[in-house]
């Protein structure tokens, strides 16, 4: 999740600001919907944490021990007890949710596929093209370059001193 830097929102704004989400959270129409909402709103990582989490409450609810749920799950020890903390304590969503996902039965495989795929970066390259020209531009030149121009794209790539996830992608198709 995203490092906590302490507010200087009032604790009236910070519920405002929280009532907002609830609201648009609460007006979407669809799965779809939803799930290009926090996609635009949350990091893949904070997407990951939230989804692990409700699924620890989940598997907790169901009565399954600390072990089992952290090899399921992957996660640390510490993670779970803030969880099951927060069930002894309150966790009323977390039962609301348990409810809900009941009446649905596993999602068919294709739709979350798409729904998933229509989230890549691929796919968000196409949507956003002025914020990732740069990569495209370089993709582009890669693809049509021939192999003496790919060693020299390659020998001024392996130059950067940081290896970002650009470097990983462009080192990929120069191996192509």
């Amino acid at each position: 999740m995203a490092k906590f830097h302490p507010s200087k929102l009032t604790n009236q704004g910070k519920q405002k600001l929280f009532i907002q989400l609830c609201r648009v959270l609460s007006d979407t129409k669809n799965i779809t919907e939803a799930a290009e909402l926090l996609r635009d709103l949350l990091t893949e990582q904070e997407v990951e944490m939230i989804g692990k989490r409700l699924k620890i409450a989940d598997l907790l609810l169901d009565g399954l021990t600390y072990s089992n749920i952290k090899q399921a799950l992957k996660v640390s020890d510490p993670t779970i007890a803030r969880v099951h903390e927060w069930l002894k304590v309150a966790g009323e969503g977390f039962r609301a949710a348990k409810e809900k996902l009941k009446k649905y039965k596993k999602p068919e495989k294709e739709k979350m596929e798409d729904i998933y795929r229509s989230f890549s970066l691929r796919n968000l390259k196409r949507k956003y093209p002025m914020y990732y020209w740069p990569q495209i531009v370089l993709e582009e030149i890669i693809k049509n370059s021939n192999k003496k121009q790919k060693e020299k794209i390659r020998s001024v790539l392996y130059q950067m001193k940081e290896k970002t996830q650009l470097y990983k992608a462009l080192d990929r198709l120069l191996r192509i």
